[in-house]
């Protein structure tokens, strides 16, 4: 994403005064409706970030450029996203890093592989298997809109196959397995084949029984220092006069499990 001025076609987050936010594409001549007025996109296009505009109606609207954690809240979904809060822990637990070859299963709606495309820069390499053509297609878009450039471009080095992950990964030497799939005991064999020794395979599921299933397939296989964790959210109120937790708080969402690949024979 770009800095300087609001471009034309860029997208955008409108925030109104009740912090409702809106993920945009400034199309010139085009104009956003609000329940306090509308607000013509040739309004903020050559603006620079983080300035406020009105609407017809006179209400105030902050214009910025989404950060990513704001983007995959946003952006539209073909199947559930893997969220901010699991995303960044997933960077950290697989170690994700510039130039790793990486291999992707479950690319959902394409949340985990655009952090992930970030973090390995143009050195790096993903490659995705994906059964859904609809998911596949979803993710595609909104990884393309987030980076302003096609997949399997020197910006995007990305490749998605239509394929079943669960009879076999064709990639070899890789860096880093990570899978968001209902039956990842599936592919510890096929993760063994596939990467590095050292290498770290990370596993995303929703619930315990899956995870001690995992669990046991990992047992029997060359990876060790198996772990397995949640994270949970809170943030809090703090203004005068209250300090004191939200009332809500993002508790489970799914249950990250990692392990690293020893040498043939170890």
């Amino acid at each position: 994403m770009s800095a300087g001025a609001f471009r034309a076609g860029e997208r955008v987050l409108l925030i109104d005064h009740k912090n409702r936010r809106h993920l945009v594409s400034l199309k010139p001549g085009e104009v956003h409706h609000f329940h306090t007025g509308t607000l013509p996109y040739d309004d903020i296009i050559g603006r620079p970030e983080g300035s406020t505009v009105r609407t017809s109606l006179g209400a105030r609207i902050t214009v910025i450029r989404p950060t990513l954690a704001q983007y995959v809240i946003k952006m539209r979904r073909g199947a559930q996203v893997i969220y901010p809060k699991d995303i960044g822990p997933i960077l950290m637990l697989a170690d994700i890093r510039p130039g790793d070859r990486v291999f992707e299963s479950g690319i959902g709606s394409g949340a985990l592989t655009i952090a992930m495309l970030r973090a390995i820069g143009p050195t790096g390499r993903i490659v995705a298997y994906e059964m859904r053509e609809d998911f596949a297609g979803r993710a595609r878009q909104n990884i393309e809109e987030f980076f302003d450039a096609p997949v399997g471009s020197a910006e995007v080095p990305l490749t998605v196959e239509l394929r079943d992950s669960y009879e076999g990964i064709d990639e070899r030497d890789l860096d880093k397995v990570v899978l968001d799939l209902p039956e990842p005991w599936q592919l510890v064999k096929h993760a063994e084949e596939a990467l590095r020794p050292g290498g770290i395979f990370l596993s995303y599921l929703p619930t315990i029984g899956q995870v001690a299933r995992l669990g046991e397939e990992l047992e029997g296989s060359r990876f060790a220092m198996v772990e397995t964790l949640e994270v949970l959210q809170r943030t809090w109120h703090v203004k005068d006069p209250s300090v004191r937790p939200d009332h809500r708080m993002v508790a489970h969402t799914g249950f990250l499990t990692h392990a690293r690949l020893l040498a043939p024979g170890d």
